[in-house]
């Protein structure tokens, strides 16, 4: 028996058993949606045309205003928004405003480059693959300078 504006609703067993069957489904749905929706990403490549090569040995950020390649600071952040967008937003929001699931980029900051570098490196082994083969370095950074440039 439902019970609808204080006045009991009688329902046969079958439309019972219907009501109880969607009810599951929908609660089934919603699950696997939060499950899976950080998203499912294939790393894409990201044309650096402009940017200077960078080297794997580089641990922090070199196209920040004040760091070693600052003078390719807008062109970093105008194709870092093209990486992040194909390789991040999915996962870790648009602009980089996280939804929950996943880690906030814009909490990021200079002093959490090599983790940064690590991560997108490396992959996390739990849902964030690994960009190694996908981006080099001066894409990598070029996606860390546009997080920057939006928090």
């Amino acid at each position: 028996m439902f019970i609808i504006n204080n006045n009991p609703l009688k329902v046969s067993r079958k439309e019972s058993f219907f009501l109880k069957t969607s009810l599951i489904l929908v609660c089934s749905m919603s699950l696997a949606s939060l499950a899976y929706g950080h998203g499912d990403v294939t790393p894409q490549g990201l044309d650096t045309e402009g940017l200077p090569e960078i080297s794997n040995d580089v641990l922090s950020n070199p196209f920040r205003e004040d760091a070693e390649h600052g003078e390719y600071y807008d062109l970093a952040v105008e194709l870092g928004q093209q990486g992040y967008a194909g390789n991040c937003a999915s996962c870790h929001g648009i602009e980089a405003m996280s939804g929950g699931l996943t880690p906030d980029l814009r909490e990021l900051t200079e002093w959490d480059d090599e983790y940064y570098i690590s991560r997108v490196v490396n992959g996390t082994g739990g849902g964030m693959p690994s960009f190694k083969d996908n981006l080099d370095r001066s894409a990598a950074w070029a996606i860390k300078t546009y997080v920057e440039s939006v928090q």
